[in-house]
C-alpha cells in the first residue's frame, strides 16, 4: 500500500503556496516551543504554596472547618493526620489552630481528652514549614511539659503527625543520657521536654542556642506556672527571645495576671470553649465517692479490685511511698488482675516500660501517683480511683480526667475521710464537678489486715516500707495548704498503722514537735523574759539528762515511755520512714535517755538562788558547770525469757561470731550471714587443702631426686669395690633404699621392728645424756616440725633414720632389703 501511495505522490503536482503555508506553521510551532519558559525549581514551587496559604490564614472559619483539610494546611501535615486517622478536628482544635496560623498568642482550655496536643502541634509544624527550617538552622520550636510521661506521649505523636516533613526532632527528659542529648540538640529543630533538664542543657551545654525561637508551647500551662516550677521557668524565660509566639493548653487555664506578664504575652487570644458548659468535666464521665474511715480504706481498694478484675484501673496515690508500699502487698495478695506502679523514683526506663504495659493491657491497675494524673491518654480506662483525697478541685479534674476521653464512657470514684468530705464536696461544686454519694456494702468488704500482717512478720524489709508509708502520707496531709480539707491531727494514727500491718504506730517526730508548738504556744506568749530563760535552761537540762521540762503534758509523757520502751529495737525499725533530714539531724545530736549525767538538783537550786539568772552570761556558765561536772554512765539491764541478764547500755563489744548468733535467735536464721560464715569456712578449707597438696608434690620430688642421688652413689661405690677387688655388699649399706621393685610373697615384714619408735627411744636416751639445753632444743625442733605441718615431720624423721640409724641385719639380701622397705613406705603414704 505504502508503494503505491508513493506512486501517486509523485504523479501529483505541488503547490507551492500550501507548501509555504505548511513550512509556516511548522515554524511558528517550533518558535513556541523554543521561547516556553522554563520549569521552576523546588524551592520556588513551595514558596508559591507558602504564599498561597498565608494568604488564606485570614479567611479561616472555625464554624465551617469540618475536616482538617478544610484549613490551609501543607500537604506533609495533611497527609500525616490522614496516616495517622486523624479527620475531623475537635472544638478546641477549629478555635485555636486559626489564631495560632496567625502568629498570635494563645491561651487554649477545653474539658480533659478533647484533643489539646494536635492543637498544638500542627501550628508547630506549619510554623516551621513556612520559614522553611533545617537542620542547620538549629531550634524553632519548644515544648515543656510539666510530666515525663506527658513529654514522651507529645513526642509519639509528633512522630506520627510530622513524619513526612523533613523537620528533626528530640525528647529531652530527666534519665536519659545527658550527653547523647548534648551532642544532638543543637542540630534538632523541635525539642520537647521537661523544664529541669532544658535548664541543665542552657547552663551546661555551650553549643545549645535558642536565640532563633519561633514558637514556645507550654503544656498543662497552669502546672508549670505554679510554685514548684516558678524558678526554673523563669530562668528559661531569660535565656528565650523575646519575639517569639507563645501558646498556652491545660484544661484548668491559668488567668493570674502575673503568670501571663512573667511569658511576656502580647495580646493573647483566651479561648475556652466550654466555659458555658454546665459541668467541667466529661458529660460521659460517671462520679460518685464514698466516705470511709482512714484504717478502712486499704480493705475498700482491695475488695473493689476483686470486684472489677476485668476492668482497666488507675489509683491515684498521695505520695510514692504509699504506691511501693501497696504495690508490694497488693502483689503478694494477688487480687486476680495485673499491679503496675508507675511513681517519681523509678528510673526513667522502667516508668516508660510501665507505661507501654498499661497501654496494650486490656485489663489492669495502675497504682500512679499525681505524675499520671495530667495529659497521659491511656486508651480504654474503665475507672478512675482517688484512694487519697486530691490537692484541690483543678488536680480532681486532671485524676479523673484520664478516663471518659473523647466522648467515650468512663468511672470515677473518690474516697474521703469523714473529716475531708464537707470542705472538699463544696470545692466540686464550685468548679461544676457533679458528684453522687454512694455506701460501701459490709458484706462484700474483704478484711486483709491479717494476711499483711503475715507479710510484714515474714519480711522485715516490708515491715520498713509499710513505716515509711505511714510517715509519708502524713507527711503529705500535713504539708496541705487547705487545713480546712487536711487535718493531720484528726486521723486515727493508731488503727491506720494497724490497717498497714504494723503493730503499733511509728512516732513521727514532725507532728510531736507540732504538738507541742500549739500546746506551748499560750504560756509562751505571757512569759516574762526570766521566765523564758529558765525555761530554755530546764529544757537543755532536759535534753541533755534526760529530765522533761516542767510544761511537758501527760501525752508527750506517754510517747517518751513508749519510747524507752522501744530502746532495744534497732532505730533503723522505729524511724527510717522519717525522711525530714532537718528534723532527723536535730534529733540525731540530742541525747534521749534520763539521767545520763546525775545532776544534783537541790546544789543546782542554790547556786540559781545564789547568782543572778536574767542575763545570758549567767545562763552560759550554768551550762558550763553542767557540762564539766563528772558523771557516771547509768547501765541498763534486760532480761531474757531464760531469766539471764543481759547489758543492753552502754553496749558490750562482742565478736561477728556472737553478734551472727544473736541475729539468729532474734529475728530466725539469717542466710546472708550464714553463707558469708560458710564461704570464710570453705576458703580456709580451700587454703589447707591447696598447701597441703603443693607441700605433698615437693616432698615426692625431693624424694625422687634423693633416690636418684642415692642410686647414682650406689653404683659408683660398687664398681669401686669391684675395681678395688673387695665383694662386701652389706658394710655401708643403708636402711632405706629408693628402688622400684615387687613385694616379696614369702617374706612376712610384720616381724621387723619399728624403725620409728627405736628411733624416739634412741632420741629420748640422746636428750637425756646430753642434759636439759639438748632437750630445750628438741622441743624447739619437735614444735617447729609441727608448725610446718605433717609432711615436713615425715621427711626430718625420713632424714634422721638416713643419717643416724645403724644397719639393721635382716638376714636378706641388698634386692630384698630395698624391696621391704619400698613396701613399708607405700603402706605408711
Amino acid at each position: 500500500m505504502r508503494e503505491k501511495k508513493a506512486r501517486v505522490n509523485k504523479n501529483v503536482k505541488v503547490d507551492p503556496v500550501k507548501n509555504f503555508k505548511k513550512w509556516k506553521k511548522r515554524y511558528d510551532k517550533t518558535k513556541k516551543q523554543t521561547t516556553r519558559p522554563k520549569k521552576k525549581r523546588e524551592w520556588e514551587v513551595e514558596r508559591e504554596n507558602i504564599k498561597k496559604l498565608v494568604d488564606k490564614y485570614s479567611e479561616i472559619n472555625p464554624k465551617e472547618a469540618v475536616k482538617f483539610s478544610d484549613f490551609p494546611l501543607s500537604k506533609n501535615t495533611l497527609k500525616g493526620l490522614l496516616e495517622a486517622q486523624y479527620r475531623q478536628p475537635t472544638e478546641i482544635q477549629r478555635h485555636t489552630i486559626g489564631f495560632a496560623l496567625q502568629g498570635k498568642d494563645v491561651l487554649g482550655a477545653a474539658k480533659t481528652g478533647s484533643g489539646k496536643t494536635l492543637a498544638f502541634l500542627i501550628p508547630v509544624l506549619e510554623c516551621l514549614y513556612r520559614h522553611q527550617w533545617t537542620a542547620v538552622d538549629g531550634l524553632g520550636a519548644l515544648i515543656i511539659s510539666p510530666t515525663r510521661e506527658l513529654a514522651y506521649q507529645t513526642f509519639e505523636v509528633l512522630r506520627k503527625v510530622g513524619k513526612n516533613h523533613e523537620f528533626s526532632a528530640g525528647l529531652v527528659i530527666g534519665g536519659k543520657d545527658l550527653n547523647d542529648e548534648s551532642v544532638k540538640i543543637h542540630r534538632t529543630n523541635i525539642v520537647i521536654c521537661t523544664p529541669g533538664r532544658l535548664l541543665q542543657h542552657m547552663d551546661e551545654n555551650s553549643s545549645f542556642s535558642a536565640s532563633d525561637l519561633h514558637m514556645l508551647v507550654l503544656d498543662e500551662a497552669d502546672r508549670i506556672l505554679d510554685m514548684g516550677f516558678a524558678d526554673t521557668l523563669n530562668a528559661i524565660i531569660e535565656n528565650l527571645p523575646k519575639s517569639r509566639q507563645t501558646l498556652l493548653f491545660s484544661a484548668t487555664q491559668t488567668k493570674s495576671v502575673k503568670d501571663l506578664a512573667r511569658l511576656s504575652l502580647k495580646d493573647p487570644e483566651y479561648v475556652w470553649v466550654h466555659e458555658k458548659a454546665k459541668f467541667s468535666t466529661p458529660a460521659t464521665l460517671e462520679q460518685s465517692y464514698v466516705v470511709c474511715e482512714l484504717h478502712q480504706k486499704v480493705n475498700v481498694l482491695f475488695s473493689f479490685l476483686r470486684s472489677h478484675v476485668q476492668k482497666k484501673i488507675i489509683v491515684f496515690f498521695a505520695c510514692c511511698k504509699e504506691v511501693q508500699y501497696l504495690f508490694r502487698v497488693f502483689c503478694r495478695m494477688r487480687p486476680g488482675i495485673s499491679v503496675l506502679a508507675l511513681h517519681g523514683k523509678q528510673p526513667q526506663l522502667k516508668r516508660v516500660d510501665v507505661y507501654n504495659d498499661f497501654v496494650r493491657k486490656k485489663a489492669a491497675v495502675l497504682f500512679a501517683t499525681d505524675i499520671a494524673a495530667r495529659g497521659l491518654d491511656f486508651p480504654a480506662v474503665n475507672w478512675v480511683l482517688q484512694f487519697d483525697c486530691p490537692e484541690d478541685a483543678n488536680t480532681y479534674i486532671h485524676r479523673v480526667g484520664r478516663t471518659a476521653r473523647y466522648k467515650e464512657g468512663g468511672e470515677a470514684l473518690l474516697l474521703l475521710l469523714p473529716s475531708e468530705e464537707q470542705a472538699m464536696i463544696s470545692q466540686l461544686q464550685e468548679k461544676k464537678v457533679p458528684l453522687s454519694k454512694i455506701q460501701v456494702n459490709p458484706d462484700k468488704l474483704v478484711s486483709v489486715q491479717s494476711k499483711l500482717e503475715a507479710f510484714l512478720a515474714q519480711e522485715k524489709e516490708q515491715k520498713e516500707r509499710a513505716q515509711r508509708c505511714f510517715v509519708s502520707y502524713l507527711r503529705s496531709v500535713y504539708l496541705m495548704k487547705n487545713k480546712d480539707v487536711f487535718d493531720v491531727f484528726q486521723l486515727q494514727l493508731p488503727a491506720y498503722a494497724m490497717s498497714l500491718g504494723l503493730a503499733m504506730a511509728p512516732r513521727v517526730r514532725f507532728l510531736d514537735k507540732a504538738q507541742k508548738q500549739q500546746v506551748g504556744a499560750a504560756p509562751e506568749t505571757s512569759a516574762t523574759p526570766d521566765q523564758d530563760s529558765d525555761q530554755e535552761l530546764q529544757s537543755f537540762k532536759a535534753q541533755l539528762g534526760g529530765e522533761r521540762p516542767s510544761s511537758q503534758s501527760e501525752e508527750e509523757e506517754e510517747a517518751d515511755v513508749d519510747e524507752e520502751e522501744n530502746e532495744g529495737v534497732p532505730k533503723g525499725l522505729l524511724h527510717s520512714a522519717e525522711e525530714d533530714e532537718d528534723d532527723d539531724l536535730k534529733d540525731l545530736l540530742m541525747v534521749k535517755r534520763r539521767d545520763v549525767f546525775n545532776i544534783n538538783d537541790d546544789e543546782q537550786d542554790e547556786e540559781q538562788d545564789a547568782k543572778p539568772k536574767n542575763k545570758k552570761e549567767s545562763k552560759m556558765k550554768e551550762v558550763k558547770k553542767v557540762l564539766k561536772r563528772n558523771f557516771k554512765v547509768n547501765t541498763k539491764k534486760v532480761f531474757t525469757e531464760d531469766g539471764e541478764a543481759v547489758q543492753e547500755w552502754p553496749p558490750l563489744q562482742r565478736t561477728p561470731e556472737d553478734e551472727d548468733e544473736d541475729a539468729g535467735e532474734t529475728s530466725g536464721i539469717d542466710v546472708e550471714a550464714a553463707r558469708e560464715r560458710l564461704r570464710r569456712e570453705d576458703q580456709e578449707f580451700d587454703k589447707k587443702e591447696y598447701s597441703k597438696r603443693v607441700k605433698e608434690k615437693h616432698r615426692e620430688k625431693r624424694l625422687k631426686e634423693k633416690a636418684a642421688r642415692r642410686e647414682a652413689s650406689k653404683r659408683a661405690k660398687e664398681e669401686k669395690q669391684k675395681a678395688a677387688g673387695g665383694d662386701d655388699e652389706d658394710e655401708d649399706e643403708e636402711v632405706v633404699a629408693y628402688l622400684s621393685g615387687a613385694d616379696d610373697e614369702g617374706f612376712d615384714p610384720s616381724t621387723l621392728p619399728d624403725p620409728d619408735k627405736m628411733r624416739d627411744s634412741e632420741d629420748q636416751d640422746e636428750d637425756s645424756s646430753n642434759g636439759p639445753e639438748l632437750a630445750r632444743s628438741k622441743r624447739t625442733r619437735s614444735s617447729e616440725d609441727e608448725d610446718d605441718g605433717h609432711g615436713a615431720v615425715q621427711r626430718k624423721k625420713a632424714k634422721q633414720l638416713s643419717s643416724q640409724a645403724e644397719p639393721l641385719d635382716t638376714g636378706l639380701s641388698l634386692a630384698e632389703d630395698e624391696e621391704l622397705v619400698l613396701h613399708l613406705l607405700g603402706g605408711r603414704s
